[in-house]
């Protein structure tokens, strides 16, 4: 069993709801979801990125852990400013009448949910939710298959050699062409946004750019994934629905009550050099500039979480994480749900904190306003939350950053993102160099 399943009929022989403008858009069994977890070998599981097929993986990995997946058992398409909220809401109502044998009883077992959303409301990208029919986790010394169908009753317990089939191997995307315009050609965009810092109309805000780009083979996703998951191993490695990347920056993970968020703002290119290296990071610690926008990113994230919370641990200041290609200030802010009982769940979290000043600005309002001006493109699901969440409401979304959307109607092409942090002390030379450093992990997986 391979790659993902077009719409399946309805159990009545008619056709998947289409669902309407307003609402989402369900694909997939109205039976209940037959969900088998059970336990593997994880000596013998070897890489987790290494067991998803060419076709639409579903991949959540960092430091050889996490959940990789394909196939289609539910596919719950969203848009608007709702697309949260409808999300969540197909996501439970598939779960009331699911029928659950989970024999490892971990987070990640069980039922599971991949989903990536727009970064704003009005864009037509939406949003999704896939159900996959195989995905097989790790978590230290813990390994697992679990499968979906639908029928009568639970089958016999599964074997990884039952659902991986055979794989092709992975096939190099040859020549990479850049069919964008060249880098420069984003200060006039920077300009506008120091402009508009400058007249007192926002605070801080982010603007991004993307590079569309050709390969001269159709992508195996498998090529770029692999190679993101074993260059930057702390970074979650991501696949979802056409979005792939290696994002540093974890909006939110909620665990039986703990909720935590890593929060990035403040970059600067590494060298190659160590002893350079830790000099330049000795600077951004202690960057007015860098600092000042970190600061804004960080209380932008604990307004937003404070009233999920009965207690918070925010940093009195941050660290710097040392990533292959950047530096970047960082802050781990941990908290507590007020209700572990019947808490909210990790994507209704994640939409409480998006967008984040770290991808948006501040004020938040007006650097959508902001963005929605000057940037002059259509960020799709860039920037927008992407994760994973199981039955109990419990999972983790990231930011989908040092990313790429391959276009669905062509293999070839892809838009490659990358954004910056503007306040009025940015220099626009700078933050064009700045986004071409957080465009290497694409270009480099990709073999550019």
């Amino acid at each position: 069993m391979s790659g993902s399943t077009s719409p399946i009929p309805a159990p009545d022989g008619g056709t998947p709801d289409r669902g309407t403008p307003e609402g989402p858009v369900r694909r997939g069994r109205r039976e209940p979801l037959l969900v088998r977890t059970v336990a593997l070998d994880p000596d013998a599981l070897g890489d987790l990125v290494d067991l998803v097929p060419r076709e639409a993986p579903l991949v959540w990995v960092r430091r050889g852990d996490g959940l990789v997946a394909w196939g289609e058992a539910l596919r719950v398409e969203v848009s608007g400013p709702d697309r949260f909220a409808d999300a969540d809401a197909a996501w439970r109502e598939a779960l009331r009448h699911a029928i659950v044998r989970d024999e490892v009883g971990l987070p990640g077992t069980g039922p599971v949910a991949f989903g990536s959303f727009a970064f704003d409301d009005a864009s037509p990208r939406g949003g999704v939710v896939v159900v996959p029919r195989v995905v097989v986790g790790r978590r230290g010394r813990h390994a697992w298959l679990t499968t979906v169908t639908t029928g009568a009753r639970i089958g016999t317990a599964p074997t990884l050699a039952d659902v991986t089939g055979h794989r092709p191997p992975v096939e190099a995307p040859g020549a990479v062409l850049d069919e964008g315009p060249p880098a420069d050609a984003w200060r006039a965009v920077v300009g506008r946004g120091i402009a508009a810092v400058r007249e007192g109309e926002v605070e801080k805000v982010v603007l991004a750019r993307d590079v569309p780009v050709r390969t001269e083979r159709p992508l195996d996703p498998r090529w770029p994934l692999g190679r993101l998951a074993e260059r930057y191993p702390s970074c979650w490695t991501f696949s979802v629905d056409g979005l792939l990347g290696a994002t540093p920056e974890l909006l939110v993970r909620s665990e039986k009550g703990l909720v935590t968020s890593r929060v990035l703002a403040g970059t600067i290119r590494r060298t190659g050099d160590e002893a350079a290296d830790l000099a330049r990071a000795a600077i951004l610690a202690h960057s007015s500039k860098d600092l000042e926008e970190h600061e804004y990113a960080v209380q932008s994230l604990v307004e937003a979480i404070t009233p999920f919370l009965s207690s918070t641990n925010v940093p009195d200041a941050p660290f710097v994480l040392h990533l292959p290609n950047v530096l970047h200030l960082a802050s781990d802010v941990t908290g507590v749900l007020t209700d572990q009982h019947a808490h909210p769940s990790s994507l209704a979290l994640a939409a409480a904190l998006h967008p984040t000043a770290a991808v948006c600005g501040t004020p938040t309002a007006a650097a959508r306003a902001v963005i929605r001006r000057v940037e002059g493109m259509d960020r799709g699901r860039y920037a927008g939350p992407v994760g994973w969440f199981g039955a109990d409401g419990d999972g983790e979304w990231a930011l989908a950053l040092r990313s790429a959307e391959v276009d669905p109607d062509d293999p070839h092409r892809l838009r490659l993102f990358a954004g910056c942090g503007i306040v009025g002390a940015s220099d626009p030379a700078a933050e064009v160099a700045e986004s071409e450093a957080k465009l290497e992990p694409m270009r480099t997986a990709l073999g550019a």
